[in-house]
């Protein structure tokens, strides 16, 4: 039996309702109260990280969410942390893309920060476990990891099953998030992004709408990865189709496919 169907239909309610609460998301705050909220009746954690950018060249950036003292993303620089959290997306690529869990015991979990007294090494090094999911981008070089990292001893089979579920609402939820000042760095537009542009004259915007687009995702999903409106969104595919010389997403797709590849 599934999570889902294992509740009740006060804790179907009560699931859901948490899950809306991630389209209110608008800023760090906003998802340091959701993190450490709603969502810890069904991942209860202390620690949050997330990744994102080409985990294949270590291009990287970072954000942490806690209540932790002095536990913040601009605490540490991406050096320091990077090398675990490229370990620990290689091993999520080893699992098969599926989220695993892992425990360290005692020893907790250690990053490369020398020198001063760091909050976020000292508090990793209390952590026991960590529970690791992420996305992997086949059409750009944008993959995102999440870790969820807790004091106690492991994370249970179903707070596994609960990731899985919750994954697509976390990262929409991050991205209506705006960078802080030390994740402004760019990260250039994927290949094909950057090849519609070329070949067939859209604007950066008209080619991550038409990437999403390909992706599968409704309008009104494009406008919240995007922060833009549904309305927007759609202005920018009559213009991409007029552009293509097609009339509908279907047909835009298909012209596109072997930019595409396995999408």
């Amino acid at each position: 039996m599934g999570y889902l169907q294992s509740l009740s239909p006060d804790e179907i309610h009560h699931y859901h309702r948490m899950l809306t609460r991630s389209v209110e998301v608008r800023s760090h705050y906003d998802m340091l109260v959701w993190l450490q909220g709603d969502m810890q009746h069904y991942i209860a954690h202390d620690i949050m990280i997330t990744a994102w950018g080409d985990f294949s060249s270590q291009s990287i950036q970072h954000n942490i969410i806690s209540r932790m003292a002095g536990v913040r993303s601009q605490s540490i620089d991406s050096v320091a942390i990077s090398p675990l959290l490229l370990q620990l997306f290689a091993r999520w690529a080893e699992f098969g893309r599926k989220p695993f869990s892992i425990n360290v015991g005692d020893t907790g979990f250690e990053i490369n920060q020398s020198g001063a007294k760091n909050a976020l090494k000292d508090a990793l090094q209390t952590m026991r476990c960590a529970l690791v999911h992420g996305i992997k981008d086949h059409r750009s070089k944008h993959d995102c990891l999440y870790v969820a990292f807790s004091v106690k001893p492991s994370f249970s089979e179903t707070e596994r099953s609960i990731m899985a579920l919750v994954l697509p609402h976390l990262d929409s939820a991050l991205r209506q998030v705006a960078h802080l000042p030390h994740q402004t760095q760019p990260i250039d537009a994927s290949p094909v992004e950057a090849q519609l542009q070329h070949d067939f004259g859209l604007s950066e915007r008209e080619a991550e709408v038409l990437h999403w687009v390909a992706a599968g995702k409704t309008n009104p999903e494009i406008g919240m990865i995007l922060d833009i409106s549904a309305y927007t969104v759609k202005n920018h595919l009559q213009r991409v189709f007029k552009k293509l010389d097609v009339t509908n997403r279907a047909q835009a797709v298909n012209k596109i496919k072997t930019l595409l590849g396995d999408v």
